[in-house]
């Protein structure tokens, strides 16, 4: 059984920075792409993100080309997304989800097999 636990959640202002991190526990997950989703009240949840696996291509939303940056530690199994420049429009519950049948990003949560229990980011003006 696979966990992942997000953290780096938090209040902060606009234009402000966050690094959410995400450790998976009972596996090695650093074969497989790794992905961020965000989901706001009454939103679906959407594609933020994501990085391969032994092969380090990364792949962002339109929205946050620029601003966030994903990154993965696979001595430490730890998957980072640090954001810069936070706009209240990124106010989300965030998603950490780890694709186990496939090396590459995808941004549909259907092809992600485990996920966390999320992380508030709320962005004030």
């Amino acid at each position: 059984q696979v966990q992942l636990v997000e953290s780096g959640g938090g209040l902060v202002q606009a234009g402000g920075s966050l690094r959410l991190s995400c450790a998976p526990s009972g596996r090695t997950l650093s074969a497989y792409a790794m992905g961020w989703f965000r989901q706001a009240p009454g939103e679906e949840r959407e594609f933020v993100a994501g990085v391969s696996g032994s092969v380090v291509i990364k792949d962002y939303a339109d929205p946050v080309k620029g601003r966030f940056t994903i990154s993965r530690d696979n001595a430490k199994n730890t998957v980072y997304l640090q954001m810069n420049s936070l706009k209240p429009e990124d106010t989300a519950v965030y998603y950490c989800g780890a694709r186990i049948t496939g090396v590459y990003v995808s941004r549909n949560q259907n092809d992600y097999g485990y996920w966390g229990q999320g992380t508030q980011v709320t962005v004030s003006l």
